[in-house]
């Protein structure tokens, strides 16, 4: 008891192991804390990119086509193909057509020879991805809606009050269209699901049609394009 008496009493007077152990103490919350970050700047970042990959391709739908004639334009199913894949190369960092949609719609305020007056119409939409079910597919139309093939003759769905979100529906000008993109995404933690939960990333871009488009149907040429119709879940 003499040696260890001493002993004790030094051990309780020693504090060189305090650090230590405040260190032990709150290693689990600073790297909680910096996880929560580092899936917060990710989630950030992901969502700046499905925004840009929305604007480019609503951009570029507005833009494509081939010159039928010198004062219009016929868009093709090989141009909407172009474009689609174009937005699925640059969403591949992030695979967004595994675990998202993406539509395309024609929303048109046009007299078809089928109408007594201009209507404003979905005439037609074209998708890519591999993500269905409620909240994915468009929110103007269905995939059995009349009008997503654009044939002559196809009437579409009407939107009279305008496409986009409630407070800010846009209309598609008089005698011309828009193209209306609309983007649900599932995030894929970068971490853990833990801190976000499960999360879908929505966004919707449009542009009006820059040239004079022929606006009566999408146009498929020899060689005949495959239609990436939106009865049809592909990445």
């Amino acid at each position: 008891m003499k040696r260890v008496l001493p002993l004790l009493r030094q051990l309780r007077r020693d504090s060189s192991g305090v650090a230590m152990v405040e260190f032990a103490v709150t290693l689990p919350f600073i790297a909680g804390f910096a996880l929560y970050c580092m899936e917060l700047t990710n989630y950030a970042l992901v969502n700046m990119r499905v925004n840009q990959i929305a604007l480019t391709l609503s951009d570029n739908a507005s833009r494509v086509g081939t010159d039928a004639t010198l004062t219009t334009q016929q868009l093709r199913e090989v141009d909407m193909n172009d474009v689609l894949q174009a937005a699925r190369y640059q969403g591949r960092g992030i695979r967004l057509t595994t675990f998202g949609r993406i539509i395309v719609s024609s929303v048109e305020n046009v007299q078809q020879t089928y109408d007594a007056a201009p209507v404003q119409r979905v005439h037609w939409q074209r998708c890519i991805g591999l993500r269905s079910g409620t909240g994915y597919d468009s929110l103007y139309s269905t995939t059995t809606t009349a009008g997503t093939d654009a044939t002559v003759g196809n009437a579409g769905a009407t939107v009279a009050a305008g496409v986009g979100d409630p407070g800010s529906l846009i209309s598609a000008p008089a005698g011309s269209g828009l193209m209306f993109v609309e983007v649900n995404y599932d995030y894929q933690p970068l971490v853990s699901g833990y801190f976000l939960g499960a999360t879908r990333i929505r966004f919707t871009s449009s542009y009006i049609i820059r040239d004079n488009r022929d606006l009566r149907q999408i146009y498929n040429p020899n060689p005949a394009a495959t239609r990436s119709t939106c009865n049809v879940y592909a990445a």
